[in-house]
């Protein structure tokens, strides 16, 4: 089939690679976002997708909006449209052009986790498992009829960062499965169920904040979760600490109030919650390198009894 991909995030890369490879298909063109500034200097930076198509010889567009670009997509001819991480909601206009329609590759067991952060809550509200699911995209948000799912159990320790990669490596077999069965002229499609649907917003550096009056449990998911997008932070002594790694202390004894060191030493730096103990062994200071608790304490002194807010 002649496939129309459009994306932008890093965790269309391997799927893009594949349909690049496979001899089933033919990639007509990719849709990305345009250049972003990035970093300190806000350098113009093209997104990975971009780079990738390019080097294999695509024709690359970057619309500021894609519905007013439906004209430029229909001239790919495509047969089939997949959309993974593109940033964007497509108008019907854009969803009717190619015949067999537009499949996403989404990061949740749909209905659950339908939105842009699906990864970080799948890890953040316990879950124990997650997945990508193929859908027949609609003009809802994930709403679509489902196509098929891969399930992939999440470990006790993921983090963000390390459930992306693994969901990434999964997408290609799953896409690989879903074209082969709209090949054949009839797909399954399996409406949602909406009585368990799950909602999850754009995250922002501010939902990391740590809360100490919350359960040691949830702060370590917190943690892992928005490890390394967007971060979890606290403050000591009214300056930003980042928390790049915690664990939380199993059977911990009554402890004084949410936010105070317990202790601090090569160990770690552990803190009372509202329930629970958590260990911080990762930190970083605003301004500072990303440290261990034991050289952070070289130079940052705490004790018993100080407060974390």
């Amino acid at each position: 089939m002649r496939v129309l991909f459009i994306g932008t995030g890093d965790i269309g890369l391997p799927s893009l690679d594949w349909l690049l490879s496979t001899s089933k298909h033919s990639v007509v063109g990719v849709i990305t976002q345009p250049d972003k500034p990035v970093g300190r200097k806000q350098v113009l930076t093209p997104p990975q997708i971009k780079v990738r198509a390019l080097a294999a010889g695509l024709t690359v567009l970057q619309p500021l909006k894609i519905r007013h670009a439906v004209e430029e997509l229909k001239a790919f001819n495509a047969d089939v449209a997949v959309v993974i991480a593109y940033g964007q909601i497509l108008s019907r206009a854009v969803l009717d052009v190619p015949p067999l329609g537009c499949l996403n590759v989404h990061t949740s067991l749909l209905p659950r986790h339908r939105g842009a952060a699906p990864i970080q809550a799948a890890i953040r509200d316990g879950d124990t498992e997650t997945g990508v699911t193929i859908m027949f995209m609609d003009e809802g948000l994930d709403t679509g009829d489902i196509l098929l799912m891969h399930r992939v159990a999440i470990a006790c320790d993921e983090t963000g960062g390390s459930l992306h990669d693994k969901l990434a490596q999964r997408a290609p077999a799953a896409l690989e499965e879903a074209l082969d069965l709209l090949a054949t002229g009839n797909p399954p499609r399996e409406k949602q169920d909406e009585s368990k649907v799950t909602h999850v917003r754009k995250l922002t550096r501010q939902d990391g904040r740590l809360d100490w009056t919350r359960p040691a449990i949830e702060l370590d998911r917190l943690v892992r979760a928005f490890t390394p997008w967007p971060g979890t932070s606290c403050l000591l002594n009214d300056t930003q600490m980042k928390i790049h790694r915690a664990q939380v202390i199993a059977n911990a004894d009554a402890c004084p109030a949410p936010g105070t060191i317990v202790s601090a030493n090569a160990d770690g730096i552990l803190v009372s919650c509202g329930n629970g103990l958590l260990n911080l062994s990762e930190v970083q200071i605003e301004g500072g390198r990303r440290l261990s608790a034991a050289d952070f304490l070289r130079g940052h002194p705490l004790h018993a009894g100080d407060v974390l807010h």
